[in-house]
């Protein structure tokens, strides 16, 4: 009995003492005790299999088996409904929640600009936001610039009770709930990379072109709508990658407006002492590196966790999230992978080699990408299709799974809606059906075997 008492507080000991222990690569967001072992690197490990690397520790791993343990708060007020039977912080996806910590008050509406048939569905959805729930409503500034608003006299007082903001100079991660997409993938896209911290959860009507990460139907846009507001939601966690972009200044000054810089975070960081810009992204769908405007191949050297992996030469190399899986890198070849499947993917973009194929990897893995000492150009690189920006010697992008997905909001569940957007977006797997026997094929296809049996015995 003494034995056992003596056990319950020495655990006890161990559960007080875990406080001052954190996770680096969470930013503090878990807690770990002085015997449980922290998986990933030492802190002083640094990517030192090549001269040319520097130190990484900005990208170490957490403890987590499958990379890093995502944060599950969204915005102020928003978490995923905790499930006391996962294991190993991988959920069932079907379990996966929406609740709220306190009522939702304020909505970031994304509506795709210059598209006049959203404007009808975007009157509709701020009038019962606003007049119907008394919600604070966020629109970017140059939405209300649309000339069918600004003559729409019948739409004067509801716009005037917008909350406006302007892309790359204000920062509203802190004042939104939730957020609402009209339009297509690109949409939900552009609102992942205004919140480069904790994004708020996202609801994403299909009023675009494609709509693979859009589920949602407006026609009956209230209903859902008081779901969401309720908490009755299903969510899933779409992964996104920490990219870090570290340039050698050469001797250009960069104008930075208000001093936030165009991906939403503070002005770049400028290293006086090695002389180099550092720049940091959240990527939903993909990072691209491409030879750009060259007529010669690219020369990328790829490394993985500090070590050499593989040196890419071709018009480039994608490194996608499992959402990215069926964009870009679908189109290259790659396989697709469901959203909750915690991984990396690495996808040539037309190689010239016949035995380069596409791979995956754990997520929470370090990548760095740089030029070959051999490429004869220079390469380009983009974030989701956007802040395209040129790639020199010397320069190099680091990449690792961030600790803050988009919890973005189901119809269903997270396998449904994923099935039904293969089903109907990419038509994946539809083929003429192939016809039954009828009965006197059936008897013919017997006899048939019948007699073969009888060829073999004898």
């Amino acid at each position: 009995m003494e034995m056992e008492q003596e056990k319950v507080n020495m655990s006890k000991a161990l559960s007080a003492e875990s406080a001052s222990y954190r996770c680096s690569a969470c930013h503090g967001d878990e807690d770990w005790g002085p015997n449980h072992p922290i998986r990933g690197r030492a802190k002083s490990r640094s990517l030192s299999a090549s001269p040319a690397l520097a130190s990484t520790k900005e990208f170490r791993r957490t403890r987590s088996l499958h990379g890093p343990c995502p944060v599950t708060t969204f915005g102020p007020k928003a978490c995923v409904l905790q499930n006391p039977q996962t294991i190993m912080h991988i959920q069932d996806p079907a379990s996966q929640r929406l609740t709220w910590n306190k009522s939702p008050k304020s909505v970031l509406v994304i509506k795709k600009i210059r598209d006049a048939s959203l404007l009808q569905p975007f009157k509709e959805l701020c009038v019962y936001l606003m007049e119907e729930n008394n919600m604070i409503v966020y629109v970017e500034k140059k939405v209300l610039e649309d000339p069918a608003i600004v003559s729409d006299d019948n739409f004067g007082p509801v716009k005037k009770k917008f909350c406006t903001f302007r892309e790359d100079y204000d920062d509203i991660s802190n004042q939104i709930d939730f957020i609402i997409c009209l339009g297509g993938d690109g949409t939900l896209l552009y609102a992942s990379s205004l919140f480069q911290g904790s994004v708020p959860p996202v609801m994403a009507f299909h009023l675009g072109s494609l709509g693979f990460l859009t589920p949602f139907n407006f026609e009956n846009f209230q209903s859902q709508v008081t779901q969401v507001i309720q908490g009755n939601a299903a969510v899933v966690l779409r992964s996104r990658l920490k990219v870090r972009v570290v340039k050698e200044l050469r001797g250009k000054k960069m104008v930075v407006p208000n001093g936030i810089s165009e991906n939403g975070l503070l002005a770049a960081d400028l290293d006086a002492e090695v002389g180099k810009q550092v720049m940091q992204y959240q990527v939903l769908n993909e990072v691209v590196i491409d030879r750009g405007p060259s007529s010669y191949l690219s020369n990328v050297d790829v490394y993985l966790d500090g070590h050499l992996i593989t040196t890419v030469q071709g018009d480039g190399v994608i490194v996608s999230t499992p959402t990215g899986s069926t964009a870009y890198a679908a189109a290259a070849g790659a396989s697709m992978i469901h959203p909750n499947v915690p991984a990396i993917m690495i996808t040539p973009i037309c190689p010239h080699s016949l035995s380069f194929r596409p791979i995956v990897v754990p997520a929470g893995v370090e990548l760095k990408i740089m030029l070959s000492p051999e490429a004869r150009n220079t390469a380009w690189v983009s974030f989701d299709g956007r802040k395209r920006q040129e790639i020199r010697h010397g320069d190099s992008i680091s990449i690792t799974t961030s600790c803050y997905p988009l919890p973005s909001i189901c119809v269903r569940d997270p396998v449904s809606d994923w099935f039904e957007s293969l089903a109907q977006c990419l038509h994946w797997n539809v083929r003429k059906k192939q016809a039954h026997f009828t009965e006197e094929e059936e008897e013919e296809e017997e006899a048939g075997e019948a007699g073969e049996a009888e060829a073999g015995e004898g």
